[in-house]
């Protein structure tokens, strides 16, 4: 959606705001939802995205700011909880030359770290080292997420 309420038929995040494209969908709030990244930097790699097309931090309303913060809570248990990672990444890029891959919609990254994990490779091979399918992800978060969201954390 645009930042009036109007989806944006050219935005990734906008189709995938939609209900029937679900699949790499973990959880959905009333105003955002949480994404497993089609192109992954590690395993578990997240994105929370507002439903509505907004490009920055300062356009969302009171109400978005607090989902987006709930899910991305989620999000760091969920992956705390599923991988046991070292760390994690949690960010937002703003604009072409912050490295935002999708320009005008927000989104926040949560990536899974661990200590000495293969994340050189994209930068040095131009290839990403994933043991773990989409899918196999998607199955072992999910239910992670719908407890989460039943109980109200």
């Amino acid at each position: 959606m645009t930042s009036s309420g109007a989806h944006n038929t050219e935005c990734i995040f906008c189709r995938t705001s939609e209900p029937d494209s679900a699949s790499l969908i973990l959880a959905r709030g009333t105003v955002s939802y949480v994404i497993l990244n089609l192109y992954p930097y590690n395993n578990g790699h997240l994105m929370v995205v507002p439903n509505r097309h907004a490009p920055n931090l300062a356009t969302l309303s009171a109400d978005e700011q607090a989902e987006l913060m709930r899910l991305t809570r989620h999000a760091e248990i969920a992956l705390t909880e599923a991988y046991a990672p070292h760390g994690l990444n949690v960010g937002i890029n703003l604009g072409r030359a912050a490295g935002a891959g999708v320009l005008d919609h927000l989104h926040v990254h949560v990536v899974p770290r661990w200590n000495g994990d293969t994340n050189f490779m994209t930068a040095i091979g131009e290839t990403r080292v994933l043991p773990e399918d989409l899918n196999a992800s998607a199955a072992k978060l999910r239910p992670i997420f719908e407890r989460l969201g039943k109980d109200g954390a």
